[in-house]
């Protein structure tokens, strides 16, 4: 696996050589001894993380930022200062730097920056990968997915659209029954007529018939007006009846029959009218065990069931959550106007491995709402519902952790034992930063740093054992 790059830029030799020394065992290192060989070096290199002093001679450590964010933005930046020029670097992170390491500082302390700072450059990496992938993967009319299971599904959804065939299409709630429907009809010869989707759940028992058929003036009380049914507005485009199920058995009659004869007869008229309309149905039940039970009848159902697709759960198909975290996260940071980059690792492993009983539409509102309440420019474990936040902590079932490239596993490993820590740590001094600091042995505002980014509230361990 090749090393990290990183570049260290400080004037005086012993600092290099602290940062040599600390660093070159588990990263490439790259030294310069001042600003001006730092510019040299990286108008022909791209480093993952730079450290540079603020103060030197000639290009100080704000030129060298500014450099590196105009030739590799992508790289992150942390500066080192003395406290008396701490809110310089305060004020260089408004500019697009990671962070500051004040000195002196623990070799650790810095070890802990650097590899915060290499897992926000390696996740901002992964993000523009999933956009770029997202962006074909868009083909298949939002119904994203790159899993074997799903690229099954595709290739279901391109031969049926090419057959004017009726489809049921079975899945769980929150699956994308609706996209796949839509999907067929999008790339079908029917394209250009409507695609009109029906809730068979929603619709009032008493207008079912004229809802889908239409009525004539007067065929009911409150039937002032004729009025075409859903059937009609479908007219050489596609007809989408959402679970199918909830139906009523005498309205199954009277649908199998205008399937069968491809004609329908207003409410209150003896005269039929020709319907070409093609018929896609949607279930999250059972309805073989429905016609067994009664509920469904066997030769509507048979009616239905030319063109069987199944759609998977999300638990099914974990490795496409990535993907969808992000087509949401574009989404709905435009909607709600926010300036959001991505998913700290703990936040996407946590998605990852959640169960989604809701699937993917409990997915994208999980997303909606971390949207809305992030603090950061990148979503945290603490922006998620609470039952994801739970989740961010747990260890990883054995089986979703083979799955991880071996550094996602160690990281993930760290995040639960550092979230841990400190979760006893504050306990231990019921929310006094200070002394917590003390007893971690680094400085007051790294462990502030680590609580902020965990989700952490010192103000929830305060007077904890007082009634």
């Amino acid at each position: 696996m090749e090393l990290p790059k990183i570049l260290v830029v400080d004037d005086k030799e012993n600092m290099l050589k602290l940062f040599d020394r600390v660093l070159r065992e588990s990263h490439s290192v790259t030294v310069a001894s001042d600003g001006a060989a730092a510019l040299e070096l990286l108008q022909t290199r791209r480093f993952d993380v730079v450290i540079t002093d603020i103060k030197m001679p000639g290009a100080d450590g704000f030129e060298v930022l500014s450099a590196v964010k105009r030739r590799s933005p992508e790289t992150e930046v942390v500066l080192v200062t003395a406290y008396s020029t701490v809110a310089n670097a305060v004020k260089a992170i408004k500019k697009g730097a990671y962070d500051y390491l004040p000195k002196p500082f623990d070799p650790d302390e810095m070890l802990l920056l650097v590899a915060r700072a290499l897992e926000r450059k390696q996740l901002l990496d992964e993000t523009r990968r999933l956009r770029k992938e997202l962006a074909t993967a868009q083909d298949h009319h939002s119904f994203i997915g790159r899993t074997p299971v799903i690229e099954t599904v595709h290739g279901l959804v391109e031969q049926a659209a090419r057959l004017d065939i009726t489809v049921l299409i079975t899945g769980q709630t929150g699956t994308g029954k609706e996209l796949i429907a839509s999907a067929i009809h999008e790339q079908s010869a029917r394209s250009s007529g409507q695609f009109v989707p029906v809730n068979c759940g929603a619709l009032p028992t008493d207008l079912v018939e004229s809802e889908l058929f239409g009525h004539a003036k007067g065929a009911f009380t409150g039937a002032g007006s004729a009025k075409p049914g859903l059937f009609e507005e479908a007219q050489g485009g596609t007809i989408f009846f959402d679970e199918i199920g909830e139906l009523p058995l005498t309205m199954q009659v009277k649908l199998n029959r205008a399937l069968q004869e491809r004609e329908i007869r207003h409410v209150g008229e003896n005269r039929s009218i020709a319907v070409d309309a093609r018929v896609i149905a949607a279930t999250h039940g059972d309805l073989k065990t429905a016609v067994a039970a009664g509920r469904f009848r066997e030769d509507l159902f048979y009616r239905l069931n030319v063109f069987p697709i199944e759609l998977p759960p999300l638990s099914e198909r974990r490795d496409d959550i990535p993907l969808l975290a992000v087509h949401f996260l574009q989404k709905h940071t435009k909607i709600h106007q926010r300036q959001i980059e991505g998913f700290e690792p703990p936040a996407l492993r946590a998605l990852s491995s959640y169960d989604w009983p809701g699937n993917v539409r409990q997915l994208e509102n999980a997303i909606e709402r971390a949207v809305a309440v992030a603090t950061e420019t990148l979503i945290r474990p603490c922006d998620l519902p609470k039952e994801l936040q739970d989740e961010s902590a747990a260890e990883l079932p054995r089986e979703l952790l083979a799955h991880l490239p071996y550094r996602e596993a160690l990281e993930s490993a760290r995040d639960r034992i550092s979230q841990e820590y400190l979760r006893a740590l504050m306990s231990e001094f019921n929310g006094n930063v200070t002394h917590a600091a003390e007893r971690a042995k680094m400085e007051r505002g790294s462990l502030h740093r680590l609580l902020k980014r965990y989700g952490i509230h010192s103000e929830d361990f305060k007077d904890q054992d007082q009634d």
